[in-house]
Parts: C-alpha cells; structure tokens; sequence
C-alpha cells in the first residue's frame, strides 16, 4: 500500500478522499490556488502545496498536470487521486503520471482515452453489443457535418462534448437554426472544462430515466457492480437529487443492466472504481450513454446501501490488490438518496452564489451523512464549481428514506449563501416523486415555475442575525487562521464561552 497520496482536487470530494487516506494511516497532500489557500481540503491535509504562482483559474492550478505532479515529486507522493472533474478522466494526465513513477489512482491512460472519449467508447460497446442512442460515431467541428448528421437523426438532437461530463458542453438544439450557435457555445465551455473542446451528436431521447451501475474491477481480470443508481433529477443536464435502488427496475431488469456494466468493463480491460451509464425508456429498454472513468458525486448512496469504502478499494486496486469481493457477496441493504448542495439560487436559473459561508451546520441524526467541502467562515469563489457538499440518508425503504431527507434538508443549516434546499424539499414531497414517476425532464415538467415561499427566507433572516450576534459574520475562521495547514481551532470559531467547573 501507499505511504502518501496527493488529491489532485478540491472541494467536498477532496475532504473525502483525505478522510479514507487518514483511516487507512496513508500521509496526504492537498493541493491549492490562492484562492483556496484556507479551504478545507488544505487544512484536512497533512502537506499542501500551492500550484505554480497560486492563480485561481483551473489552468493554471487544478488543470495544470505538470504542475500536480511536481507537487508530488517535491513531497515524495507515490501516488494521485484525481477525485472527479478538473484531470480525473484526461488520459494524457493518467499517463504523465504514470510516465513520472507515480501511480495513478483510476484506469489506465488507454482505458480512459477509449471510454472518455464518448464516440468511441460507444463504438467499442456497440460492437460488444451493448445497446447505445443513435448519434455520430465521431466528433466533428464543422457545421455542415453537424446538420447532415442532424437531418439523419430528426430533431431533437443533443450535442454533447466528447471528452468529460457534468452537464458541461451539452446543449438540446430543436431545429437547424439553432445548431451552429449552440454547437460553438458547448465546444467552447467544453475546451474550457476538459481542454477538449470535441463535440458529436446524439439523437435527444424525450424523458428517459437516467440510471447508471457502479462497477469495481481489478488489474487481474475480475469485475462487478455494485447495482445501480436513480439520476434522473437534473438540472441543466447535471443531478441534483439521486438515490439506490431505482424504483422503475425490477430483478430482471436489474440483474441485465448489471451484467451489461460488467461486459462493458471487461470489453474494454477496466481497472479500478467507474460508472456505466444507462438511459431507460417507459419500455423498459435501456441504451448505453457513456462511462465515467472516475468515482462518482453520487458514489457515498452506494457505499451506504451496499457497506463498502469505495475509495479504500480504489486504493487497493491502485496498489495491486485483487478484488476482495465476487459478485454474490454483495447486496443492497435499504435505501439511500443523496441531494447535492450547491451555492446557487434555484429561482435564478440555478445561477451560482459565490461568497462567504457565515455559517453552517450539518444535519446529524441516524442514517443521515454530510460529505462537505465547507465551514464556517470559508470563502466559495468564483472560479470553480460551486458544490457545497452532499446530504446523504439512508433508511429502511424508500418512503422513511424520503421523509428523512426531507427533516435533514431542514436541519442542514447553510447561510451566507443561496442553496436550492427549499426546491429539493419541495420535490421530495412532490406526489410524482413519491410515486416515483421520475425523468430527466422532471423539473421542467413539475417545476418550471417554482419560487420559494414570499416567507422561506424569514428563517435564514434569523440565521444571519444569530451568526452575526455570535461574531461568526465578523471573525470566521478564515479570517483568523495563522496558517494553512492548522484547522480552525474553537477559540476562533465559538462565540460568547464560559468555562465551567
């Protein structure tokens, strides 16, 4: 096993992946951009090195492989977690880690360029005979390649980029006049996103349900999943609410969509912890959508109904290790949602929130996890993805499941920034999403016109007035800390104390 790891990420994933490091006795290194200089995945590390000069654009730090990896060099890392986002599926990363000594922990350079680059990887599993969307076999940037392809297919079509995923550099275009225009705008957030600006075209299924499988896969030919995961609740082509299992499969349905996700990573000689992405229809026919060469956001709903450490077998499988488990030794236990924490205002087109945190506290209570990338005083900015952290519940079934999410989204205090808890309630309560009629056309179709209550803010009214009261508006830990790598000690962070015998 590693002796010491950096995360080559940020953010709520990053504080993940340290914990699991700092069970398992593994050293860890964080890296940073000046603007994350007194965020919490540098404080949770045992070293963090600034990248480069410290500029905050991705560029030039969380994108800038050959600055990660002389962070590793110079603190003697044997290995890199890349987390999700940023380098997690750049192939020519995995492989400049590799060709520096280091290991890296995900699949192989070669396995990523395949799967990460979505034509071919649904090329690959179309002569595997998995079934996938009608789309173009291979990117193109011209624009009268682009609307020959769309004429074949009929609109809608959906663009999509080629490399990465997140939502980011898809566009739904309805007729030909808009092609060109939304063809330029997602190439353009796709290069900046992934370096790669490459984009094809997929015919636009209307309201399927996005569900993809879990798989794990060792270096030593042996492959499972872990079932599957509902993701059908998005915005903007990018989950906000998931949950395990999926009330639209029944065992049949289950056990072939599994299997599918295992002969997809075997066809391709997978390694290590990925997603197989599924798109299911009202038949109950399911179409290949793409893999994830990296760990999920959603990835802690499987880990709580299926008892598992995904980043510990990550870990393992990076080292060497066979997979400890076949594909009978694991189920599913209960059921598990998770909503997404964003700074961003749900009534403004899910616009990001930016600012500082004045205060925050995580809902506690049985069954109920908080993966968090903040605290209170710290700063969300501007220049990366504005993801807070993830609540996660698990419960028997799913309806105690639902109604203890919805009294954690309560509980799950946040101020200082926009969040959409009060959208993600009232979609929990919603009748269609008891009754488990779900899409990815759900908020459009329930939604569209949502606003927050004239009086929901009244609560966080008091919230500010309280944190204000208590000095957290004043003097966050942010602004005290005397260095980056101390946590925010109680003497800085608690208000008016007294100590008592």
């Amino acid at each position: 096993m590693f002796d010491k790891v950096l995360v080559a990420n940020r953010g709520e994933i990053a504080v993940r992946v340290l914990t699991t490091l700092r069970e398992m006795s593994i050293a860890s290194v964080a890296v940073y951009s000046e603007v994350d200089a007194q965020a919490l995945h540098v404080l949770s590390a045992d070293e963090a090195v600034v990248l480069g000069d410290g500029a905050p654009e991705p560029a030039a730090s969380y994108l800038h492989a050959e600055r990660i990896i002389e962070a590793a060099r110079v603190t003697g890392a044997q290995a890199i977690h890349p987390g999700y986002g940023f380098l997690s599926e750049n192939a020519d990363f995995a492989a400049q880690v590799t060709e520096a000594g280091l290991t890296f922990i995900g699949p192989p350079a070669d396995v990523i360029a395949k799967l990460g680059n979505k034509t071919t990887a649904r090329q690959i599993l179309a002569d595997a005979g998995v079934p996938i969307v009608p789309g173009m076999r291979a990117t193109a940037d011209d624009p009268a390649v682009l609307a020959e392809a769309a004429q074949d297919m009929g609109y809608p079509v959906l663009i999509k980029a080629a490399a990465g995923g997140g939502g980011k550099g898809m566009r739904v275009v309805q007729s030909a006049d808009h092609l060109a225009e939304a063809a330029s705008a997602a190439s353009s957030e796709a290069l900046s996103s992934f370096g790669d600006g490459s984009i094809y075209l997929e015919k636009y299924l209307d309201r399927p349900r996005h569900v993809e499988v879990q798989i794990l896969a060792d270096a030593h030919g042996n492959a499972i999943h872990l079932f599957e995961r509902e993701c059908s609740i998005q915005r903007r082509h990018q989950k906000i609410i998931e949950e395990t299992p999926s009330c639209a499969l029944n065992t049949d349905l289950r056990t072939r969509m599994g299997e599918a996700a295992v002969a997809a990573a075997k066809a391709v000689g997978y390694v290590n912890a990925g997603t197989v992405e599924f798109l299911l229809d009202s038949t109950g026919d399911f179409y290949f959508l793409e893999v994830n060469t990296r760990l999920q956001v959603e990835h802690p709903i499987t880990e709580v109904t299926v008892g598992l450490d995904l980043v510990r077998h990550q870990l393992e499988i990076a080292a060497g290790s066979k997979l400890t488990l076949a594909q009978p030794d694991v189920s599913q236990r209960g059921h598990a949602i998770e909503c997404r924490i964003y700074a961003e205002d749900p009534a403004a087109d899910f616009m990001p929130c930016p600012g500082k945190v004045l205060y925050c506290r995580p809902a506690t209570g049985p069954g109920v996890r908080f993966d968090a990338g903040i605290y209170p005083g710290a700063e969300v900015p501007v220049h990366y993805d504005p993801i807070l952290g993830k609540l996660i519940v698990w419960a028997e079934d799913r309806p105690a499941a639902i109604a203890r999410m919805i009294r954690a989204l309560q509980d799950n205090v946040v101020l200082g920034v926009q969040t959409a808890t009060e959208l993600m309630i009232d979609i929990l309560a919603s009748e269609p999403f008891r009754d488990g009629d779900t899409n990815t056309r759900f908020l459009e179709d329930h939604f569209a016109d949502w606003h927050p209550c004239e009086d929901g803010d009244a609560q966080a009214r008091l919230g500010y007035v309280a944190a204000d009261l208590s000095g957290v508006g004043h003097a966050g830990a942010a602004d005290t800390l005397p260095g980056a790598t101390k946590w925010p000690s109680p003497w800085q962070t608690l208000a008016h104390w007294t100590l008592r015998s």
